[in-house]
């Protein structure tokens, strides 16, 4: 099988496919709904030119069936595979598909979806609609880590070069924060201010993001952590490999609501504290995991004063179920019975 990634021209995801071993050819793309007219413009002008790109793209390769996951780089991709006769599958990971999704769905023979809910965007299911219910996909790594919890936290451990253990040889929560490939700004800046409050209850592994990083590192330089607690505070630029252990290792993890959370919180049985970000359907996102109980949201503009609090409340209730023991007079019961029998009339 052939197999050929089309993104964006010196697009961030294509050191990513690349270092996966698949050929990744880059095509002009812009975002069309921008407040600047001269921007949309000239991005239209990009679009125009992504579609010429991307039809000697399918005459070159000649695919037997597109693949796409939205952004605006499948725009150009799309329409030429629809002028073409290629038959084109749409996978939404959100809740509520985009703009894009939307307008790209007329010309997709199917949409695959993650949950029921959303095939009504799509005219129903499939073959009355387009909608075929896939459920999110995630990596065979995260589906073997999350099967032990501690196993992952002992392996995240060595890969980091760290330990997650107290001097006492105690066991501490592991608190995973992070905010995508990038970082996440809010999450990142709230997390150094409230550290002290936070290491108090977990260990921590943030994931800063490459953006940020220098940030930290200015941050470290002017006030860092508490010279008791550093032990228990572990920052890293980025994960790649390592994420589906770190996944699979912590209690808890403050995070963004992309797409991902949908698919890979629920394998890895990790509660989560969410703060979406704005304007890309990410509080759908959240709401769907935080009414099934495996959620708690925090808005952005709350994680100054919520997120601590927030974090210290979650992290006690675990601790709590751990020390929890419902079936204590079952086996109370149990050893009786056992004691009777063994015992002469």
């Amino acid at each position: 099988m052939r197999l050929l990634w089309v993104g964006s021209a010196g697009g961030m995801e294509q050191e990513l496919v690349e270092r996966a071993g698949i050929p990744y050819t880059g095509i002009s793309t812009g975002q069309l709904r921008v407040n600047n007219p001269l921007k949309a413009v000239r991005n239209l002008s990009r679009m125009a030119v992504g579609v010429r790109q991307s039809l000697e793209v399918v005459d070159r390769f000649r695919p037997a069936v597109c693949f796409v996951t939205g952004g605006y780089v499948c725009g150009p991709v799309v329409l030429a595979c629809a002028l073409r006769g290629v038959p084109v599958l749409i996978y939404l990971p959100d809740i509520t598909p985009g703009y894009a999704i939307r307008g790209l769905s007329k010309l997709a023979r199917r949409v695959a979806v993650s949950f029921p809910e959303v095939a009504r965007w799509f005219g129903g299911e499939a073959p009355r609609g387009k909608a075929v219910v896939t459920g999110y996909p995630v990596r065979e790594e995260l589906v073997t880590a999350a099967r032990d919890r501690a196993t992952a936290r002992r392996d995240l451990a060595s890969s980091l070069g760290t330990s997650f253990d107290e001097p006492d040889g105690s066991r501490l929560p592991l608190l995973l924060v992070w905010g995508g490939s990038q970082g996440a700004r809010s999450i990142n800046q709230t997390t150094w201010r409230t550290l002290p409050a936070m290491l108090s209850h977990a260990q921590i592994v943030h994931v800063v993001g490459t953006r940020d990083w220098p940030l930290y590192e200015e941050w470290a330089a002017q006030d860092g952590v508490p010279a008791g607690l550093r032990h228990r505070y572990h920052p890293i630029a980025y994960l790649h490999g390592e994420m589906p252990l770190a996944l699979a290792a912590a209690d808890l993890t403050v995070a963004r609501a992309g797409a991902s959370a949908l698919g890979e919180f629920p394998v890895a049985r990790l509660p989560a504290v969410l703060a979406p970000y704005a304007g890309v359907n990410q509080m759908d996102n959240a709401q769907a995991l935080a009414s099934r109980g495996a959620a708690v949201i925090v808005q952005d503009g709350d994680l100054p004063d919520q997120l601590a609090p927030t974090v210290a409340e979650l992290l006690m209730e675990a601790a709590l179920a751990e020390l929890a023991r419902p079936d204590a007079a079952q086996k109370i019961a149990d050893e009786l019975v056992t004691l009777g029998g063994a015992l002469p009339a």
